[in-house]
């Protein structure tokens, strides 16, 4: 076969990987859209006072997560976890990848997560569309052995889970970064290229199903870059910090829960959904959710705008930043489908906010917060930028996300030694080796 014609079969070979990794991952997209309408009837969001919905949806925690629970325990027990863990349990083991990557749990933590966005969980997709992608490429290796030969199994798992971040949030660039970071440890043209041919398609299959360009809609700001940098200092100190401690409590959350997700399903998971329920009360629903809703309305609205302003606003701020590192601790930490990516923007917007509005800044403290709490819980400085770049819409911001997200993930790695991601796949799925 002539170099050309080799060349352009490995094109359409990867082409069609990335459109059904984001066929795949259409159903994500999807039920995150309807969970942003649920969303939108709770009061911090409506304006509106509790009613009759509002008070069912706040509800639906303390009757769904021990339903979870339950069925990660018994019928649906391959679904449960994030899926981060999954896929790198299958690349340092491959002969996990069969269970692991199987259709049977694929669909199962689907289900599962679907049950929980729909619930008003506070956490994320990554883990899940990271999964599936993989579970696609793997699934299509077996059922054709040709395919992509002159991809390792490894490689060719790697480049499928970026394509399903790819295709879950419509970030390419992001997305093959992110694996790079994280899955492989390095950078390769024989990994990187085929990345991007295959989160391109996915991306632009996601946004053709939907899903915007921009997430969050677009921050425009004329911040000198030296004053960027200069508050970018302090947020991403305090950004590490914040996602040093989530990391810790994560982790002590998944070690304490194990042994009773075994022994007292129903008793956890009644505890953790009462929890999560009351805590979207106290907030007016602002607690719920994988959190974009709530930093749309951070990026389009002036700082402290409550009624009352001034200390009681900032008091309300501090509060929901407790709130909002707390709900998906609990949520990820008893194993329920989900992904940490959205929350730590979410965090980090809180304490972004709290930042600029007490020194003025206004949206460029929560566009450096939200890099620095992804940094600061994921320690993926690179990854982070790129993905708040796509987000916010605001290349001018580049300077300040940089120094934030590396500082935050400078601080993080300190407190943290090993990764966030590392850290769970050794508590939910310990190497047999």
């Amino acid at each position: 076969m002539s170099p050309v014609r080799a060349l352009g079969q490995e094109l359409l070979q990867l082409s069609i990987l990335g459109l059904l990794v984001g066929l795949a991952c259409w159903p994500f997209n999807l039920l995150d859209r309807w969970q942003e309408q649920l969303l939108e009837r709770l009061p911090h969001f409506s304006g509106a006072p509790w009613g009759g919905l509002s008070l069912a949806l706040a509800a639906a925690p303390l009757l769904v997560v021990p339903l979870l629970l339950l069925l990660q325990r018994g019928v649906w027990a391959r679904g449960a976890g994030s899926g981060i863990p999954q896929v790198m349990a299958s690349l340092e083991e491959p002969e996990r990848a069969d269970p692991l990557l199987s259709a049977p749990a694929t669909l199962q933590r689907l289900a599962l997560w679907a049950i929980a966005t729909l619930a008003l969980l506070p956490m994320g997709r990554e883990g899940p569309v990271l999964q599936v992608g993989a579970a696609v490429a793997w699934a299509l290796r077996r059922r054709f052995p040709a395919l992509l030969p002159r991809l390792a199994s490894g490689d060719l798992l790697r480049i499928a889970a970026a394509a399903g971040l790819a295709g879950g949030f419509n970030t390419p660039l992001m997305a093959v970064v992110f694996a790079v970071e994280e899955f492989a440890g390095r950078f390769s043209a024989p990994l990187l290229w085929p990345a991007l041919v295959a989160c391109a398609v996915a991306a632009a299959f996601s946004n053709l199903t939907g899903q915007p360009m921009f997430a969050l809609g677009r921050l425009s700001t004329e911040v000198p870059e030296l004053l960027q940098v200069l508050w970018a200092v302090p947020i991403g100190v305090l950004g590490g910090l914040a996602g040093a401690l989530f990391g810790a409590l994560l982790l002590g959350v998944s070690r304490r829960c194990a042994p009773l997700l075994r022994s007292r399903p129903l008793a956890l998971g009644l505890a953790v959904g009462g929890l999560l329920s009351l805590l979207l009360l106290l907030s007016g629903g602002a607690s719920g959710g994988d959190g974009e809703r709530l930093m749309q309305t951070f990026l389009q609205s002036a700082p402290y705008a409550a009624p009352n302003g001034g200390p009681q606003a900032v008091a309300s701020d501090l509060a929901l930043l407790g709130m909002r590192l707390l709900g998906p601790v609990l949520a990820l930490g008893v194993g329920i489908p989900g992904g940490l990516i959205d929350p730590a923007f979410a965090f980090g917007a809180m304490l972004g906010r709290l930042c600029g509005g007490l020194a003025g800044m206004g949206g460029l403290g929560t566009a450096l917060g939200m890099a620095a709490g992804l940094a600061g819980a994921t320690q993926l400085p690179v990854a982070t930028v790129l993905f708040a770049l796509r987000l916010a819409a605001d290349q001018q911001l580049l300077p300040g996300l940089l120094v934030a997200a590396v500082l935050a993930a400078y601080v993080s790695r300190l407190l943290l030694p090993q990764p966030l991601y590392h850290a769970l796949r050794q508590i939910t799925i310990p190497s047999i080796r």
